[in-house]
């Protein structure tokens, strides 16, 4: 299918992104048929329960597969091009680290205790640009000044610092090659509140003054409005939900979105945070028809079928029967 002008001029288009694995007990339907996109200069967050797919569509993107893999198909477009036509070798010359990196979950824990943190941040400007080490080790003081790292930190081992400074070491290995986007995993678990605070400040300066792109993949909601221009809302798989982040985080429009939301403590308001009864579906064996509708309060007959991806308007889709006459469907 022919892109449309605006497509074109998105940073990243995804259309049906399908991601299967093998597993002893049959095949886990990771990532099942996603779209989304991205524009230049903007932060999508991805939210949804342990389990629904964030991660594996995080992998999915930046194609970095295990070897069980029994489905990997659909589209992405980065910068008007379809990347799932490179081969393996394109892509990792063309591509990740170069266009796109990855701050993984537990970042932390992926730095190597025997390295100087220089020298990791510096390896990737290395490898993916070719510059020596001397240069790559300017570009990587550079990345620590715009993270707030003190620079004699470059010559520290990672244990010597803390937790916060450690992400922010994360955050400036991902940024060394000056991608266009960065897909984050999760940058803020494991952090006390005030670090998690300093951690959002500090990807909105990135955001602000390098005009760097962001895919927020968490399960914290609260710190993630801080960051995103959009929100896309994952349950068993797919997208059920994306839309700009003022509308949702004010009047999310999916069930499971407003039951994810309502879920969330408020400080402002005098409203007990309610919760959401029964547990995901199984992704080895997922319900025919709509994913949600076994712990769904609006349950209606129609939603025996699976829904499709409603379009209300050009910012919000809606994959939720209830939608049907107020949209149109793709």
């Amino acid at each position: 299918m022919q892109q449309t002008k605006q497509e074109e001029t998105r940073l990243l288009n995804v259309e049906d992104l399908v991601l299967h694995f093998r597993a002893s007990k049959g095949v886990v339907q990771a990532v099942d048929g996603v779209d989304f996109h991205l524009d230049y200069n903007e932060a999508v967050v991805i939210i949804g329960e342990s389990g629904c797919g964030k991660t594996s569509l995080a992998k999915a993107i930046l194609r970095l597969l295990p070897r069980n893999v029994h489905a990997y198909t659909g589209k992405i477009h980065l910068e008007g091009k379809n990347i799932m036509e490179l081969s393996d070798t394109n892509f990792r010359r063309q591509v990740r680290w170069i266009k796109m990196s990855l701050v993984p979950q537990a970042a932390m824990n992926a730095l190597n205790p025997v390295i100087r943190v220089g020298d990791q941040v510096a390896e990737p400007a290395m490898i993916h640009m070719g510059l020596d080490k001397e240069k790559a080790m300017e570009q990587a003081k550079q990345m620590f000044q715009h993270v707030g790292v003190p620079i004699d930190f470059i010559t520290r081992y990672p244990f010597e610092l803390s937790g916060g400074m450690r992400q922010r070491v994360a955050i400036a290995m991902a940024l060394v090659t000056v991608p266009d986007l960065i897909v984050l995993d999760e940058p803020t678990s494991a952090l006390d509140v005030l670090t998690q605070a300093n951690i959002m400040n500090l990807l909105k300066r990135i955001k602000k003054e390098m005009g760097t792109s962001f895919i927020l993949i968490t399960h914290d909601v609260g710190t993630s409005s801080e960051l995103a221009d959009s929100a896309a809302v994952m349950y068993a798989g797919q997208v059920v939900e994306m839309s700009d982040a003022f509308r949702f985080f004010s009047e999310p429009k999916h069930p499971y979105s407003r039951m994810l939301m309502a879920s969330v403590p408020r400080l402002r308001e005098k409203i007990e945070p309610d919760f959401i009864i029964g547990q995901p579906p199984s992704l080895i064996n997922p319900p025919t028809g709509c994913r949600f509708a076994d712990r769904c309060p609006q349950r209606f007959e129609r939603c025996a079928e699976d829904p499709p991806m409603i379009v209300l308007d050009e910012k919000l889709r809606v994959k939720c029967w209830l939608y049907l006459d107020e949209g149109e469907a793709t």
